[in-house]
C-alpha cells in the first residue's frame, strides 16, 4: 500500500490519465488535476468549503436552462470567458498590432438567441421597444481598410429599461434582434435604442457570490455585434455606450477602450439616412476591421 503523500496522489491521480487515446482530452485533464490539487493545497481547503463549492455547482445547474445558462454567467463573472475570448482571437487572427489592427472581441455573453430575422440596411430592428432612438452606422472592412461587401452582422442588446427579452416572459417573442448585410463599400446602417446598463441576473448561485464577495452586479451599456465575412476570422463584440454607469467596472469584464463609443444626441429633423424623427435621437459610429482566416487555417 502506497504511503499517504500529497504530491504523489497528484501524480497517481494525473498517471490515470495516461493511457487516455485523445491527446488534448489527456492534456486538459492532467492540467486541471494538477491546479485544482494546487488551488486546494494553496488554500488548505477545508471539507465543508469543498462540500460548498459541490452545492454551488450543484445549484448552477439546476437553474441553468437554454434560455438561463447560469455556467456561462459564471464563466464571465470570473474573467474567463474573457480568456478564452482572447486566446481565441490571437489563435485565430495572430497579434495584429497598431491602428489597423483587428477590432477586439469581447464575451458572447449569455442572451445570444440564433435565428433572429434578416433585415434590410436601415430597418429599425427594436420597433416597440422602450428605450432613446438610435441610429448606428460604420463600415465593415480587412485590416487594410479594404470594404468587404456582404459582411454579415447579427445584432442584438437589451432594452431602454436593461432587460433583454428573453428575461420578459417565459415564451419569448424576439426583440431588438436582428441580421443585415454590409453594401457594396462595406457599409451598414440600423436603428435600435441607446442601451443602458444593468445588472446581470443575481437571482440564482451567480447573484450569491457577488454579494457574498461585495462586488458590482452590472454591466455598462453596450449593444452585441457578431460580424463575418468570407475569408475573413469570424468576430464576437460589443459597442459600448460612452459615459456609461459602470463603464469603468463592467462585472464580466468585457469592456475594452476600442469599443468605447460616443452616442451622440440629435433633436428632431432629418436624420442623416433620411430618416424624418418627430422625437430626439442618437447616433452611433464604429468601423468593424476584421482579420484573415490565417493561410494555414
Amino acid at each position: 500500500m502506497s504511503i499517504y503523500n500529497q504530491d504523489k496522489l497528484t501524480q497517481d491521480v494525473v498517471g490515470a490519465f495516461a493511457r487516455c487515446s485523445d491527446e488534448r482530452l489527456r492534456v486538459l485533464m492532467t492540467s486541471l488535476v494538477k491546479h485544482v490539487h494546487a488551488f486546494a493545497r494553496e488554500v488548505d481547503l477545508k471539507p465543508d468549503e469543498w462540500l460548498a463549492g459541490l452545492k454551488f455547482l450543484t445549484a448552477t445547474g439546476q437553474i441553468s436552462t437554454d434560455k438561463r445558462p447560469e455556467f456561462i454567467l459564471l464563466s464571465d463573472t470570473l474573467g474567463l470567458s474573457m480568456m478564452v475570448v482572447a486566446l481565441a482571437q490571437a489563435r485565430a487572427s495572430g497579434a495584429v498590432q497598431g491602428a489597423m489592427a483587428a477590432t477586439e472581441a469581447t464575451v458572447e455573453g449569455p442572451f445570444f438567441w440564433p435565428g433572429a430575422p434578416e433585415v434590410p440596411l436601415g430597418a429599425d430592428i427594436a420597433e416597440g421597444v422602450p428605450g432613446e432612438p438610435t441610429l448606428y452606422m460604420g463600415r465593415v472592412t480587412d485590416v487594410d481598410g479594404k470594404p468587404l461587401a456582404g459582411a454579415l452582422l447579427d445584432v442584438w442588446s437589451g432594452d431602454g429599461d436593461g432587460k433583454y427579452d428573453v428575461q420578459l416572459s417565459a415564451e419569448p417573442t424576439m426583440k431588438a434582434r436582428g441580421r443585415l448585410r454590409t453594401d457594396a463599400e462595406g457599409r451598414y446602417w440600423f436603428w435600435s435604442i441607446r442601451p443602458t446598463y444593468y445588472p446581470v441576473p443575481d437571482d440564482g448561485p451567480v447573484g450569491d457570490m457577488l454579494r457574498a464577495t461585495n462586488r458590482n452586479i452590472n454591466r455598462p451599456g453596450h449593444i452585441h455585434m457578431m460580424v463575418s465575412a468570407e475569408g475573413h476570422v469570424p468576430l464576437t463584440t460589443h459597442i459600448f455606450v460612452a459615459g456609461s454607469p459602470f463603464i469603468d467596472e463592467d462585472v464580466v469584464f468585457g469592456k475594452r477602450d476600442s469599443l468605447v463609443v460616443d452616442f451622440e444626441a440629435h433633436p428632431p429633423g432629418r436624420a442623416v439616412d433620411g430618416r424624418e424623427m418627430k422625437q430626439p435621437y442618437h447616433s452611433a459610429s464604429f468601423d468593424f476591421r476584421l482579420a484573415p482566416v490565417p493561410a494555414s487555417a
